[in-house]
This record gives structure tokens, sequence and C-alpha cells, in this order.
């Protein structure tokens, strides 16, 4: 009996013992627990500081060549063209003979015109001259000058007409497209040929809003072409929009003067260097610290491990950095990534 006793006794100490230990465990677990939900509950980012820091103030912007100057000549009446004067590549000054359209009719037209003419002023000096002596009345003196006056302007439309069948360059510059050859019937409206001039060229670029404000139209600008970056070439601006588009840019065009042996061409990419190439000490943020896009100007700040949405004014954009003219001072810490799981006030881990 003594020995049963013994047993049990040890047996619910034993018990006791582990009841004492799994009530410890549980403890432990339940802190580790609340300390790991306290740690998932932040969000994880990376971070940047607000810095003065160096920059290029010069603005770069691409654009692409067009020419200055650039012309498609039409038919102005019709006929058969017997001659075709140039081809594709010829250089050719205004007022240069381009092609001749038949115009033995319009020859006709015009000496009929003439004939009219030259009858209606006979017969006009002859009324003068007998109203000076009676003859006749002032009625019919004023009709023969009618009729002169008629036929004068006949006279006039019908040698227009005669110089229609003679296609001349409206401008001094390249054949870069010529549709007709002889044979080829036009009638008025038909595009015979296409020119442009390259000698100069005009570069079209768009710039921002905040890199706008410095420009001005007669203002030199350094120009490069991607084909020949051992060249420099110079320009001029000559027109800024006074509305911009959608993406608040502005279209600035550039004249070009281009080089003696006229090297650049309509259509390539060129780059307009808008600014000296000096630096300054400007107060920046990285570009992945604003939420969604620059334009939004907003950004989370770290404040005591904590996320904190702030609105301020950007400046000018320097690539991988974009300048800070009000909203943040230097030494604030702004959130670089992981933006898009953040509410204003979340709680957030910093990413060594």
């Amino acid at each position: 009996m003594k020995r049963i006793i013994i047993t049990i006794v040890i047996i619910v100490a034993a018990l006791a013992g582990i009841m004492y230990v799994l009530n410890k465990n549980k403890e432990k677990n339940k802190a580790e627990t609340e300390i790991v939900a306290q740690k998932n509950a932040s969000v994880a980012v990376r971070t940047d500081t607000v810095a003065l820091r160096e920059m290029n103030l010069q603005y770069i912007a691409n654009g692409t060549f067009m020419p200055y100057q650039d012309m498609k000549l039409s038919a102005e009446t019709s006929g058969k063209v017997i001659k075709v004067l140039v081809k594709e590549g010829d250089y050719v000054r205004a007022g240069q003979v381009l092609a001749i359209v038949e115009g033995d009719k319009l020859d006709v037209s015009k000496q009929n015109a003439q004939a009219a003419y030259n009858n209606a002023k006979a017969d006009y000096e002859r009324y003068e001259s007998a109203f000076q002596t009676g003859g006749v009345t002032k009625q019919q003196l004023d009709q023969a000058k009618l009729k002169l006056e008629s036929e004068q302007n006949n006279l006039k439309s019908a040698q227009l007409n005669a110089s229609d069948a003679t296609v001349r360059a409206g401008i001094s510059g390249t054949i870069n497209e010529r549709k007709i050859e002889p044979g080829t019937y036009v009638s008025p409206g038909t595009e015979m040929f296409s020119l442009v001039n390259v000698g100069s060229l005009k570069l079209r670029v768009n710039v921002d809003e905040k890199n706008v404000a410095t420009l001005k139209v007669g203002q030199n600008i350094k120009i490069a072409a991607s084909v020949f970056p051992d060249k420099n070439f110079d320009g001029k601006i000559v027109f800024i929009a006074p509305k911009a588009d959608g993406s608040l840019n502005f279209p600035v065009d550039i004249e070009v003067k281009n080089n003696a042996g006229n090297e650049l061409r309509a259509g390539m990419y060129g780059t307009a260097v808008f600014g000296a190439d000096r630096f300054s000490s400007v107060l920046t943020i990285p570009r992945t610290a604003f939420v969604g896009s620059v334009s939004s100007n907003q950004v989370f700040v770290n404040e005591n491990n904590t996320a904190i949405l702030k609105t301020i004014t950007s400046g000018r954009n320097f690539g991988d950095y974009i300048e800070v003219i009000e909203g943040l001072t230097a030494g604030q810490i702004v959130i670089t990534s992981g933006q898009i799981n953040l509410l204003n006030n979340t709680p957030i881990s910093i990413i060594k």
C-alpha cells in the first residue's frame, strides 16, 4: 500500500512539472508571436536623404530635323507635259523653269484676246476723236471705253494662262521628288515636283514648363546630330509655343544652319543643348521618391519609423534627381521604394 502511495505521489509531481514547463513555453511563444506580429505590421522600405547636390545646369532636348522650306509644285493648267528640265537631286534656284506644258491652245487664246483688245482700242480712239467734233454721243464713247477695259482684262487673263504652261521653282532648293515625265497629261492641281531647302533646317524640341521660362526667341543654341558625333552646329530659337501640350511641354523651333556640304538631312535626330555647362548646388531628391510620377508632387517622409505623406513643389529635372523648391529641407529622409504598400502614418522598417 505504501509503495502505491509513493508511486502516485511521483506521478502527480511529474505531471505538475510537465504542466509548469508547458505554461512557461506558452508564455514564451506568446511573447515571441507578439514581437513577430509587431514586426510584420511594418512595411519594408528603402530611403534616401534630401540633400544639396552639385548638378549640371545644362538642359538637353531631342527632336527631328525638318526642312526649313518644303514646297510642292502643282500644275495650274491642263495639258501634256512636253519637257521636263530637271531630275531628282538637282539643285534649282527660285524662278528656274522646271517643266513645260503644251500651250498651243493657250497661245491661240492669247492671240485671239490680243486681236480683240487691239480692235477695241482702235474703236475707242475713233469714238474719242468723233466725240470731239460731235459725231458721237457721250454714252457711245463710254460704251467703247467699257469694251476696251473688258478686252484688256481678257488679254491679261489669257497671258496669265499662257504663262502657267511654264512651271517654275517657287524657292531655291533641291528636287526631292519628280512625279511627271514627258508625255504626262496634267490638270490643275496635279502634283509635279517636291522641293526642299536644306541649307537651313528646323529642329523642333519639347521643353518642359520649368525650363521654357529661361528661353527667348533669337537665343543661340548649340546643336548636335547623333550621326555626326564629332561635329557641332549652330542654332537660333525662332519660335516658342505660347501654349503647352497635354504633357505640359512647350514646342520650341530652332533654325539650324547646315554646313557647306549640307550633311544634315531632314528626318535625322538632333539634340539641342540649352544653358551653359556649369554646376550649382541644388536641393534635390531621387526621382524614385515620388509617389506615382514627378507631376504628383507627393513623397513619403520617414518620421520615427512612420511614413508621412507630404506634398512638395518640385523644380528642374536633372535625370535621376529632381529639384525641391518647397516642402522639404536638407537632412530629411524620403522613402524611395515600397511606396505602393504605404498609406499615411504606416509603420515602416528600413532595409539597409
